[in-house]
């Protein structure tokens, strides 16, 4: 996948206000099959997965022994005893192996990441481009977060309300066999409708202006879901999952620090890496920052000590030497 294509602010303009097109065929994706496979991926999640629908799909954390996030995952109920579960790129050997030392032998499971190629439609005009494709009406009505198996230019596929940018649109998965065919299907039927390819750089300016987790930087083996903010995606009643006691003992204790957003009010941008300062002191980093053009303001994400977490809190970002001032704002920054 390429980092742009025409650009960074042009392609993160368009799927915010006519439709992009991503190859996110990098992802890593698992099938997991039989009577057992919706239990046992239960066990391996945060959220509950005893009251997935067929045909639904949720947002879920899978953490190791003490708590700490392995991977953030999309978990879709694609039929009765079949369950796709995705993952990011950079994970795919270590999931792939938590799921293989954790599943019983009564559990089919495959790793289909090279078999399967995945292209993100995002867009207020992802609809109207999927139905110059022909899309069924079954498709085009799909709820948010909702998958369907169907034909879309004469490729077989799995149409999923999902999607990384804070936009409406669809992920589209299929055979990589198949993966050309499409995306050449979709680059010619959105040409009417403003369609750009987009990269992978205006795909983190988009997540991070919804403020959607990016592994590896907002969320690591050394972060917990509820820390990060994603308490919502934690169901501690539910039932048994790996970490539940962990997770449990530190939502007893209390939480040291918390994950939140921020503006520069001050001229400069903010990275990750860069140290977050309070009266002088260091007391983080950030974990994602960039120039949000949508917003118009430069933004970022960063854990602060729990007392200096709270909307109008003012800090400070050391840029080169420098500390330049922001301030603690709600997130997302943007919302459609």
């Amino acid at each position: 996948m390429a980092v742009q294509y025409e650009g960074i602010k042009k392609e993160h303009e368009a799927v915010r206000k006519r439709v992009g097109l991503f190859d996110v065929s990098h992802m890593g994706e698992i099938l997991i099959e039989g009577p057992h496979a919706v239990a046992a991926v239960d066990r391996l999640v945060t959220n509950d997965m005893s009251k997935l629908e067929t045909g639904r799909a949720l947002y879920t954390a899978c953490c190791n022994e003490q708590g700490n996030i392995l991977d953030d995952l999309i978990v879709y109920r694609l039929e009765d005893e079949k369950v796709l579960v995705v993952c990011n790129a950079s994970n795919r050997d270590k999931i792939v192996g938590h799921f293989a030392n954790n599943l019983s032998l009564e559990t089919p499971w495959n790793d289909v990441s090279d078999a399967w190629a995945l292209l993100a439609l995002q867009g207020p005009n992802a609809v109207a481009v999927m139905k110059d494709l022909g899309a069924e009406q079954s498709v085009l009505n799909l709820p948010y977060f909702h998958v369907t198996r169907t034909r879309v230019a004469g490729v077989n596929l799995w149409a999923a309300r999902t999607g990384y940018t804070g936009e409406d649109g669809f992920e589209l998965f299929c055979s990589s066999e198949d993966a050309v065919t499409l995306w050449r299907a979709l680059l010619e039927a959105g040409q009417t409708h403003g369609l750009k390819p987009v990269g992978l750089g205006a795909r983190d300016t988009l997540r991070l202006e919804a403020r959607l987790m990016l592994y590896g930087n907002d969320i690591t083996e050394e972060t917990n879901p509820l820390e990060a903010g994603l308490g919502w995606v934690v169901k501690l009643d539910a039932g048994d999952f790996i970490g539940r006691d962990a997770l449990r003992a530190v939502k007893a204790a209390g939480l040291d620090r918390k994950l939140v957003g921020f503006e520069m009010t001050g001229r400069g941008i903010a990275r990750h890496g860069y140290p977050i300062v309070a009266a002088g002191d260091p007391i983080g980093e950030v974990t994602s920052g960039s120039p949000g053009p949508t917003v118009g303001r430069n933004i970022g994400l960063g854990y602060v000590p729990l007392a200096l977490g709270k909307a109008g809190t003012t800090l400070g970002i050391e840029i080169r030497g420098k500390v330049v001032d922001a301030v603690v704002v709600r997130t997302p920054f943007y919302k459609r």
